[in-house]
């Protein structure tokens, strides 16, 4: 699903779950910043469902949010290109842990015999994962 800028917002696009956000302003109202990454400015802080970061800092008066200080309080990497004068905003990572949920994503593989299996078809089950690349 895309976003796309509005007449008056700093938003230029916004890819939702876990892609990065294009900016063009550091600056930007609380509900696209909301909308874009999934973490709700509130007077405690940055909050998805009910686990809230502090922001000192991030939220500023107006119902804006500064992307800067929102970043740095939730290790969501953030470059700028000053040519183009945009800046990318990834994805939470806490400390510098990639992953934010510990949800696999929908699997399909095949067997030995080439049957397609399904990750969640073995859900209540151990399952052991190898992976193995030749680079």
């Amino acid at each position: 699903r895309t976003i796309a800028a509005g007449a008056s917002c700093c938003l230029v696009q916004a890819v939702l779950y876990r892609a990065p956000v294009v900016l063009d302003d550091v600056v930007v109202p609380a509900e696209r910043f909301a909308a874009a990454t999934g973490w709700e400015p509130k007077p405690e802080g940055l909050c998805r469902g009910e686990l809230c970061v502090p922001a000192p800092g991030a939220l500023q008066g107006g119902g804006l949010v500064d992307v800067e200080a929102a970043a740095a309080r939730l290790g969501m990497p953030l470059v700028h290109d000053p040519a183009r004068n945009l800046w990318a905003l990834g994805p939470a990572t806490f400390g510098g842990r990639a992953l934010d949920t510990a949800v696999c994503p929908e699997l399909v593989l095949q067997d030995r015999d080439g049957r397609d299996v399904t990750l969640t078809s073995l859900r209540g089950r151990k399952v052991v994962m190898v992976a193995w690349a030749s680079w």
